[in-house]
Order: C-alpha cells, then sequence, then structure tokens
C-alpha cells in the first residue's frame, strides 16, 4: 500500500451555521455533533498505518488554532502552509502538491475539507483503498456521495451507470440544480453528491495544473519557493500569491480534465452546509426535535433548538420546522425551510456593522482565550484563559488600568521590574502605562478575571515589546 499524504483544507466563511460559525472562528472548529471539532475528526479520520502526518492549508488567523486542536488528538502536523489571503481551492490545492512533490514525487494526495461529517471513518478509508490504483494509474479520482434526499445545496456528479462500487468513469460536473432538476437526478439514479475530496499522484495533479489552468503554476511555485518559516508555520509568499485568481479546483482544472474516476460512498456523510443538515445529523426524538445544551421543547415536532451556553435556557412551545440556536450574544430564529438563506442575515449584520456577524464571542489567541462579560461606560469585564506554560505579550496600555483576579490555577505576574506568583483568590493591580505581562507556569489551565477601567477598552489600545508568538 502506497503512503498517502492528507492535506486538510481549512479555511472558511462561517457564514452558513451562523450564529454558532463566524468569520473569527467557523464550523470546523466548532464541536458540533460530538466532542471533537469537525476539523479533528477529519484529521483522525486521515491517520493510520498508511497515512503521513497531515499538510494542512489555513489562514494566519487560525494557525494556532489548528495546532491546538491537532495537540488535543495527539496529531502533529506534517506542515501548516499559511496562505497569505483566501484565494479559494485551485491555488491552495496546487501549493500544497508543489510543496509535496519536493517531499515525495511518487507521493498519492488525498485532499478534503476539514469541516465534513463521515461518521464511519474505517468505510471512508476503505473507500479511499478502492481508489488508490486509479490514483496510481495517473487517474485522478474524486469521490461521490450516494444521495439520501434530492438536495439542492450541493453539486452532483454523473455517472455513465448506476454505481457498483468500485471506480468509475466520470461523465460531468452538475451544478447545484433547481428542486424539479435534482428530483429527477435522484431517480435516476446515477447522480451522485460531489464531496469535493480528490485523490491523486502529485505527478498527476501538477500535469493537470499545467495543461488545464498554467497561469497558476509560476506564481505558486514562487509562492512556495519564496515561503518563509514561522515558528514552525510555513508562510507562502504574499507578494506571488496575491497575483492568483480566486477560482476553486473544480473549475480550473476538474471540469476539464479528461482523467477523472469517480469512487462512491455510501457509508454517511455531510458538510454541514446549513442549520437543516445539522438537525438531519443530530440525535432526534419520536417528534423529530433535536436539542443541544440548555434547550427545553414542549410539544414540538421536527425543530432543533440549540444553546451554546449553560446560562441561557431555550425553550421551544409549539414549535414546527423551526431552527432556534442561542449564543451569548446573539439568537437565530428561522422555519428550517429558509435554512440556506443564513448567509443572507449576516449579509444584513455586515452591512450594519454589527460585530456579531463576523466576530465570535469567545477570542482565541495563540496562548488561550478570553471573553468579555459586562462592558459598561469606561469598564470592561473579562474571563481570560491561558494555557498551561503559555505566556501573554510584554505590553502596555495607553488608556486603561486593570484588575487581575485569578479563580483558577497560578499566574506569574510581571509588573513593570516586579515578578510575582499570584494563586487563586489572589489579585494584583496593573496601573495605567505599567509594562505588564502574564504566563501560567502550572499543567493545568489558569483563569482569572480581568477588570479593565479607562477612557478607550479597545483591543488595540496595546504595545508590545515582547512576544514569542511574533505578533506585532
Amino acid at each position: 500500500m502506497a503512503t498517502i499524504y492528507p492535506v486538510l483544507l481549512c479555511g472558511g466563511s462561517g457564514t452558513r451555521l451562523w450564529p454558532l460559525s463566524r468569520k473569527s472562528y467557523p464550523k470546523q472548529f466548532v464541536p458540533l455533533t460530538g466532542q471533537t471539532t469537525l476539523f479533528q475528526a477529519s484529521a483522525e479520520r486521515l491517520s493510520g498505518p498508511d497515512y503521513a502526518a497531515p499538510t494542512v492549508l489555513t489562514n494566519s488567523d487560525f494557525r494556532f488554532i489548528v495546532t491546538e486542536q491537532l495537540a488535543e488528538v495527539g496529531i502533529d502536523p506534517g506542515a501548516i502552509l499559511i496562505e497569505p489571503e483566501g484565494r479559494n481551492t485551485a491555488p491552495a490545492i496546487l501549493a500544497a502538491a508543489v510543496y509535496l512533490a519536493d517531499m515525495d514525487p511518487e507521493a498519492l494526495i488525498l485532499v478534503a475539507p476539514s469541516d465534513h461529517v463521515v461518521p464511519d471513518a474505517a468505510a471512508f478509508r476503505a473507500a479511499v483503498d478502492t481508489g488508490v490504483a486509479a490514483a496510481q494509474d495517473g487517474r485522478i479520482v474524486t469521490f461521490g456521495i450516494h444521495p439520501t434526499h434530492a438536495e439542492t445545496g450541493y453539486g452532483y456528479l454523473e455517472l455513465p451507470e448506476t454505481p457498483n462500487g468500485g471506480a468509475m468513469p466520470l461523465t460531468r460536473f452538475v451544478e447545484k440544480p433547481d428542486a424539479a432538476t435534482a428530483e429527477q437526478m435522484l431517480a435516476a439514479g446515477t447522480f451522485l453528491w460531489n464531496a469535493g475530496i480528490y485523490l491523486f499522484s502529485v505527478k498527476s495533479i501538477l500535469a493537470a495544473f499545467a495543461s488545464h489552468a498554467p497561469e497558476l503554476m509560476s506564481p505558486v511555485r514562487q509562492a512556495v519557493e519564496r515561503a518563509e518559516t514561522d515558528l514552525g508555520f510555513l508562510r507562502l509568499d504574499p507578494a506571488a500569491w496575491e497575483t492568483l485568481p480566486d477560482i476553486s479546483v473544480d473549475y480550473a482544472v476538474m471540469e476539464r480534465a479528461d482523467t477523472l474516476s469517480v469512487v462512491p460512498f455510501n457509508a454517511g456523510w455531510s458538510d454541514l452546509g446549513g442549520w437543516d443538515a445539522v438537525w438531519r445529523e443530530g440525535d432526534r426524538d419520536a417528534r423529530g426535535v433535536a436539542t443541544y445544551g440548555a434547550a427545553t421543547a414542549i410539544d414540538c415536532d421536527d425543530s432543533l433548538l440549540r444553546s451554546e451556553d449553560p446560562r441561557l435556557e431555550i425553550v421551544g412551545l409549539g414549535l414546527k420546522n423551526i431552527v432556534a440556536v442561542a449564543m451569548p450574544d446573539a439568537v437565530l430564529v428561522a422555519d428550517a425551510s429558509r435554512a440556506q438563506d443564513v448567509k443572507e442575515a449576516v449579509a444584513r449584520l455586515k452591512a450594519k456593522q454589527a460585530t456579531q456577524a463576523v466576530a465570535f464571542p469567545k477570542d482565541h489567541r495563540p496562548w488561550g482565550w478570553f471573553e468579555s462579560l459586562v462592558i459598561g461606560n469606561r469598564f470592561q469585564v473579562k474571563r481570560i484563559v491561558v494555557h498551561p506554560g503559555a505566556a501573554l505579550s510584554l505590553q502596555s496600555h495607553h488608556h486603561r488600568s486593570e484588575h487581575w483576579i485569578v479563580v483558577e490555577g497560578t499566574a506569574r505576574v510581571t509588573v513593570d521590574d516586579e515578578v510575582k506568583l499570584v494563586s487563586e483568590n489572589q489579585s494584583v493591580y496593573i496601573p495605567l502605562g505599567a509594562t505588564h505581562r502574564m504566563e501560567n507556569p502550572g499543567k493545568v489551565p489558569m483563569v482569572l478575571i480581568e477588570v479593565q477601567t479607562g477612557a478607550y477598552l479597545g483591543e488595540d489600545d496595546i504595545i508590545r515589546y515582547e512576544d514569542v508568538y511574533a505578533r506585532g
């Protein structure tokens, strides 16, 4: 069995599962259907004796979340490539291929989005095994999902005959259909959902790009060759990258290539492209109601009730075909048939400059995370969680002072020239303008409450003097 190099695509705009998923924290990082996140489940699914360490394509904002979540499931990445800007899947996949070609010219590459649900990981790996021979023979293999209903939110793959379980030639790609066309394709039995998952040799995909999208080759090669290592990440060259178009791999290459084969997959799959998909994948009671967190359904049918804050109880009474999702800072209530229109709600929130459109209540940083608990005139209260061994930057503020109260663990605190340990139920005062830092020297997360007071409390009121994460 050849070694397979997984490539996980880890970008996303965070609009279709708003308010739980947002631009600053898209759905792959959220435990939507189980204890692990979609990203973690994807990395575990593409692991095993025949799999190399994963290569991850992501952006600068997500780089530390990626490493943290991989560490939580015990996976060391082979490489994390940082895209300067999102340019869709074609440049990302080509960059991974160029990078891996230097490591192993005979590599087989398996490209997969990191936000899909595949309940049976063993069955998926078996499907990958089915496609290996075709990929080694120079074919580009894609994986088609047996449709369970007439879905209008997915593209389709047409086959010349009814799927038989093995690799089959692809007749054509089909764009997302309207409802009537989707019903016809479901009845025909020769159409599969396009999962956007590909298996190919590095030689085959580079040849396909050279033939069908030659304009991408030079700038992507330059972006990889000029990439700079930064704290273990590989930052693709921004000057070369910015010249690339925003184009999907399907449009750039796959729809033009004549070497595609399809491996049918019939063991469960979803891209969780809307709250209706989350409802379908969830555990439902006899009346079709799925509840998560602090949620109570009374006399409801075919509905989803989800609370992401134990302090916020959501109660549904007499609901039918309703999606209700509650976050500390936003609530979505929608007819389930309008699940695909949630992105329109996000667009309207952006237009009115609502912070909830893109910003997550928890602000994740390389050292941990924080959330605002109370914001008032000239004061703010935050909860801050610092990972074991992590440290915030040495910094100062022009416009605010701070009080820190440790409620879990122990903090090592620097204030100007003084360094001291602050334990649970102890506090420290940071005067305006003082140079300061907090660190967690322990082996468990450290939690503190921060009370800020001052004329301006924005996150940009910061001067960094030292930062182990190389931020400006």
